[in-house]
């Protein structure tokens, strides 16, 4: 079993880089991806809004669409680039 040690030892300082920046990255962008959602949360204020259940669904569709697309991504399993979402 590889220690944490000998993968440092063979990624060399620029592993650190790459895993720290990744790190990094991955923070920051979770964190806004997470604000994004909440703002388009907002939109269930009914008091403001009128919406019917056809939309809430595609709304829910195109951004469960885009989780199972981060997946697949991470994994290596592919995954389109383009952005697509109408009501």
């Amino acid at each position: 079993m590889e220690t944490a040690a000998v993968k440092t030892e063979r990624n060399g300082a620029g592993g650190r880089d790459k895993r720290s920046k990744f790190v990094e990255l991955a923070e920051s962008r979770t964190v806004n991806a997470i604000r994004a959602i909440r703002v388009v949360g907002k939109l269930a204020n009914k008091s403001h809004y009128e919406y019917t259940d056809a939309d809430v669904k595609r709304i829910v569709q195109a951004l469960t669409r885009e989780i199972e697309s981060l997946k697949r991504r991470l994994t290596d399993r592919g995954a389109k680039n383009e952005v697509e979402f109408k009501l």
